[in-house]
């Protein structure tokens, strides 16, 4: 992230996404002007209120908004998920936008697939302006391990031990999770993104079917 980098949209589909695909990167460039936007939760009487803590944490103003998000799954029509989007979103033009992968981040969560793919139609549509758009990289390959930074994606950033304490602390401390449960057992170390600088790029790996792009 450069110097010419004022504006950024973190869009996910969870309070807490955030923190764990991207916490240490919000947090090793600090100064930015950050607006996280969460597309479920926002009714979550647990969950919202450390989601306003952890914007605290990390600097960042943000919303959120109440998709359906119960465990069938069931899937949103896509003009749901862009609305949704644009409405928590304050403006139209960022520098850069950072959100989910089309294939999620671990095995699965159809939310994360969605918002990916509804982030990219926005920017190719001009529903959103945008200088560059990040999605992030990890994988489980298939529940074999933990979510894992992939090394070999455009952007791989391993945390130095300071920074990863921060964000651990924000996925056990404001949150809450326990140790030894998924979340904080799998915040990773290091962070990676796909990085695209045209629409019609990040349009291409979403109807290519090309994971490692």
């Amino acid at each position: 992230m450069n110097d010419k980098t004022k504006t950024v949209a973190v869009v996910v589909a969870h309070p807490d996404d955030e923190t764990l695909w991207a916490g240490g990167t919000m947090l090793s460039n600090p100064g930015k002007n950050y607006f996280v936007a969460s597309l479920c939760r926002k009714n979550d009487h647990d969950r919202a209120p450390k989601f306003a803590q952890a914007l605290e944490a990390f600097g960042a103003d943000g919303s959120m908004s109440d998709l359906e998000d119960g465990p069938e799954q069931i899937p949103l029509a896509d003009e749901v998920v862009e609305k949704a989007i644009q409405q928590l979103l304050p403006a139209r033009q960022y520098d850069l936008a950072i959100t989910h992968s089309i294939y999620g981040e671990y095995t699965r969560h159809r939310r994360h697939e969605e918002v990916g793919r509804a982030m990219i139609r926005l920017w190719a549509s001009g529903g959103l302006q945008i200088g560059e758009l990040w999605a992030f990289a990890y994988s489980d390959e298939g529940r074999t391990h933990l979510p894992l930074a992939d090394q070999g994606a455009a952007l791989y950033c391993p945390l130095s031990q300071d920074i990863w304490e921060k964000k651990y602390n924000v996925i056990t401390t404001i949150y809450g999770f326990d140790k030894n449960s998924w979340e904080a057992q799998t915040t990773p170390k290091a962070e990676a993104f796909r990085q695209f600088f045209k629409a019609s790029e990040a349009i291409a790996w979403m109807e290519g079917g090309n994971r490692t792009l």
